[in-house]
């Protein structure tokens, strides 16, 4: 077990009487990347405001490196607390060169030290040689980068991101995502962002929190969100996938409109219980010489691949991601066969998360 940089205890936070973040709780160990994931206004970005000490807490603990610096009473001020902070927009100053934009927090440093520290930095996120250029000179892609590299240079304990992504293209989004994760990684940077891309979340980040209506529902890796959600609503924000109505039978296998599903449900199933399991597009393979038909409702093309959501023999409705050189029309009848490997069934007798609907 590694060294805690982050630990959220319980915090809570308010604006006015209403609760925007409730009883929520995290960590992060060092040189770890998390992320808040979740649709806007669900409170991700007021928990990131009161890590870096923008806003109090009204109930809970916030540690840095085991040590105290919000609690009910008491915030450790921002410019304490050893934190970075890339925001939305990059906040970048347009009248300084890259150089100067990145040594502008190490007016602690001699200047020979400062000159050492910024080349590093520039060096890092692959700008070295245009140090002497001016942001409005160099792409948003660039921009991100010297954001980035401006917030590590005091060698934060923690780096906080805020949307970095938001504002770019998605082709340039899917790359930059990817070179932000090498750049923290290379520099061993603890580091959380928040943003509503599920992609991007999954790129990025090694632990990864879904939020919604200020509370925490999972806190873990992609891999175990995707196949191991906690409950109907992370099942119905990570990935894609439709809940198909079946019956637990002897066995531990359920019966569905895909025939009989085995293997080891993800909820204690009894015999003849109703249940509801996820089926992802990828458990739904086409196959031309398969005797199960189902037909084809919508389509959604995406280059190499088409979503498909049909309807089965049993009027109930599945998705699958079928290679693009397969094209059929709503209306027609496509055979299938199932490949599901993770049983991720949620009780019927527990309404209190809302399926997803086609």
């Amino acid at each position: 077990m590694g060294r805690n940089v982050l630990e959220l205890k319980n915090i809570s936070q308010a604006y006015g009487r209403q609760l925007v973040v409730k009883n929520l709780s995290l960590t992060l160990e060092k040189g770890e990347i998390g992320c808040l994931l979740g649709a806007s206004g669900c409170g991700k970005t007021t928990v990131l405001r009161t890590i870096a000490g923008f806003e109090p807490l009204l109930q809970g603990e916030i540690h840095l490196n085991e040590k105290i610096v919000s609690q009910p009473g008491y915030s450790m001020p921002p410019a304490k607390r050893a934190i970075g902070m890339v925001f939305q927009d990059y906040a970048l100053f347009p009248h300084l060169t890259l150089f100067d934009n990145v040594a502008f927090g190490l007016r602690g440093l001699k200047k020979s030290e400062r000159i050492l520290r910024v080349n590093e930095m520039l060096e890092l996120v692959g700008l070295a040689h245009d140090y002497a250029k001016y942001p409005h000179e160099i792409s948003g892609g660039q921009q991100q980068r010297v954001a980035l590299a401006r917030a590590l240079a005091p060698k934060p304990a923690l780096l906080l991101m805020d949307e970095p992504f938001s504002n770019l293209d998605v082709t340039l989004r899917e790359r930059l995502s990817n070179e932000v994760r090498d750049i923290l990684k290379a520099y061993e940077a603890t580091a959380l962002f928040v943003t509503h891309n599920q992609h991007e979340a999954f790129a990025v980040a090694d632990r990864i929190g879904v939020m919604d209506d200020g509370n925490m529902l999972q806190w873990a890796n992609a891999h175990q969100l995707y196949h191991c959600p906690h409950n109907r609503r992370v099942a119905s924000f990570v990935g894609e996938g439709l809940l198909l109505p079946g019956v637990v039978r002897e066995g531990r296998r359920i019966e569905t409109g895909l025939g009989l599903l085995a293997g080891i449900p993800t909820c204690d199933c009894s015999p003849d219980q109703a249940v509801d399991i996820l089926i992802r597009p990828e458990d739904v393979i086409h196959d031309d010489d398969s005797p199960v038909k189902a037909e084809v409702i919508r389509r959604n093309f995406r280059g190499a691949n088409v979503l498909y959501t049909l309807r089965l023999s049993s009027g109930d409705l599945v998705q699958a991601l079928v290679p693009s050189h397969c094209d059929h029309a709503p209306g027609e009848h496509i055979g299938i066969k199932t490949d599901v490997r993770h049983l991720v069934v949620f009780d019927k007798r527990d309404p209190s998360e809302l399926p997803k609907t086609a």
